[in-house]
């Protein structure tokens, strides 16, 4: 996520980068939603769900704008190292006085904007055609506390999506294998259960939750000590799981409710819910970290803005079917923290495939992103700590780093299941940082940057639709006001219990 500058790779349509971005926002988030949804009320959610996926969006062609900055700078500055080089070899070969009088007149000149950059030499400087990730940006526009902040922050984030992952395996594991005697139809038929019920034998839930925690760390665990990345063809199937998954949901839910059998009766408004309700919004509608590996391999970028409004409106209208269907298909009490489960009922659907598909849908498809994710928070730990021309020793660089990357998450999932409240304060928190604050100083410091080195005449082709410094005044109001929020919520209810 947070790394240098990259190959592109091979370059495909707008509209397959429509949805490979498509697939990359909804994921593990909207298995979520639905239980948000519930616990905040229809009307609260919606509007809420609408509105940060409007601020979202605005913070999207943020770093759009960020990214042609960042290319237009890497290219003036291989100019300059060409000239340089050109003066090099002019002066080795030798260089009568008048040429002296002319270059020293050329070196005044600067010091002044470059307002002729892009009428002398290249139209395309802000094209987009280096990958240029979000931890370069930070170097190129930040200063050193900024850059660490940044670190600081993907580094919280990536702690929060481990813990989330290596809680959603064990929790649908169990959900799936400890039932009232052993029979998988039992469960979500609405019955509640306590970890302390029993699971198999002398063996209970909370037993049984734990020893799949223990096991995913074994099996998964190890490849954070080494360098995985997700093939083609991987991404490829669990895109096709997840969408199968997806679909199966929302026909069964509107069969449901098409027969007359819909239990749900939501609440227009629950204040007490929105809180959670936004960490799942933010985190549900992440994707600013992952842009610069998206848009930059697209061929064609000059509709690029109104290509991702157009998914931004697909992505509503498909999470809104999701957490609608959802919420009149089942009642408030029953829905759980992670929605393929509630689907693991005979009454709901008696295919034992389908309801052993949806119920384990989850494991299959975390079970491949939880290598990635740890690998990255890896580097990520490297690349805070690196210092220029020094090498880490082994021990530390094979041991230490990753034994940090795994060991917080899995003790995190050890002491709580609660999937609801880990997305909720990821993304109310880091989620907030990385979607709000980082895109907004990242354009602000970006265009400054522009202006010192180009000249204010100079126009950015991927400048954001929301040009105005008033956008990024709001961003940022709007990011720490959510801090403020959730905290004080947070402290408000742990004093009243």
């Amino acid at each position: 996520m947070a790394g240098g500058i990259t190959d592109t790779g091979e370059l495909y349509s707008p509209y397959v980068g429509l949805v490979y971005m498509f697939n990359l926002i909804v994921g593990t988030g909207a298995l979520t939603m639905p239980k948000a949804f519930a616990t905040a009320g229809w009307l609260v959610s919606l509007v809420l769900l609408m509105f940060l996926g409007f601020m979202s969006y605005m913070t999207t062609t943020f770093v759009v704008e960020a990214m042609a900055a960042a290319n237009a700078q890497l290219r003036w500055k291989r100019m300059e190292k060409r000239k340089e080089d050109d003066e090099d070899e002019d002066s080795s070969s030798g260089v009568s006085d008048t040429d002296v009088l002319l270059q020293d007149g050329y070196e005044r000149a600067e010091t002044r904007p470059i307002l002729s950059v892009q009428r002398r030499g290249s139209p395309n400087i802000f094209e987009i055609t280096e990958r240029v990730e979000m931890g370069q940006m930070a170097s190129m526009f930040f200063n050193k506390v900024g850059v660490n902040l940044f670190y600081f922050c993907i580094i919280i984030y990536l702690y929060g999506d481990l813990a989330i992952y290596a809680a959603a395996v064990p929790v649908s594991l169990m959900q799936v294998t400890c039932a009232t005697g052993n029979h998988s139809c039992s469960v979500g038929d609405g019955t509640k259960y306590n970890d302390t019920d029993k699971c198999w034998g002398p063996i209970r839930r909370i037993d049984a939750y734990r020893l799949y925690l223990a096991a995913f760390t074994l099996l998964l665990g190890p490849f954070t000590f080494f360098n995985v990345q997700k093939t083609k063809y991987l991404q490829i199937m669990t895109s096709l799981m997840r969408w199968i998954a997806f679909i199966l949901m929302i026909i069964l839910a509107l069969i449901r409710i098409s027969r007359g059998q819909a239990e749900g009766h939501p609440s227009m408004a629950q204040l007490s819910g929105i809180r959670n309700l936004f960490g799942v919004c933010v985190y549900s509608f992440m994707c600013q970290h992952s842009l610069p590996s998206l848009i930059t391999p697209i061929s064609k970028k000059k509709h690029v803005n109104k290509l991702v409004l157009l998914d931004y409106i697909l992505i509503l209208a498909f999470y809104s079917l999701l957490s609608f269907t959802a919420i009149y298909c089942f009642r408030n009490d029953t829905l759980m923290d992670m929605y393929t489960l509630n689907f693991t009922n005979c009454e709901i659907i008696n295919v034992a495939f389908i309801r052993y598909f949806l119920g384990l849908f989850p494991v299959f498809t975390i079970s491949t992103n939880f290598p990635i994710i740890a690998v990255t928070l890896r580097n990520n730990w490297k690349t805070l700590f690196h210092r220029e021309g020094g090498t880490y020793p082994w021990v530390v660089d094979r041991i230490v780093f990753p034994a940090i990357t795994l060991v917080p998450p899995v003790l995190v999932a050890f002491c709580t299941h609660d999937l609801e409240s880990l997305v909720g304060i990821t993304g109310a928190y880091a989620g907030n940082g990385i979607q709000y604050l980082i895109p907004a100083f990242l354009v602000y410091c970006s265009r400054k940057d522009t202006q010192l080195v180009f000249g204010s005449g100079t126009v950015n082709k991927h400048l954001s639709p929301f040009r105005h410094t008033f956008w990024i005044v709001f961003v940022l109001i709007w990011g720490f006001s959510c801090f403020v929020f959730v905290t004080a919520n947070i402290v408000l209810s742990d004093s009243k219990l």
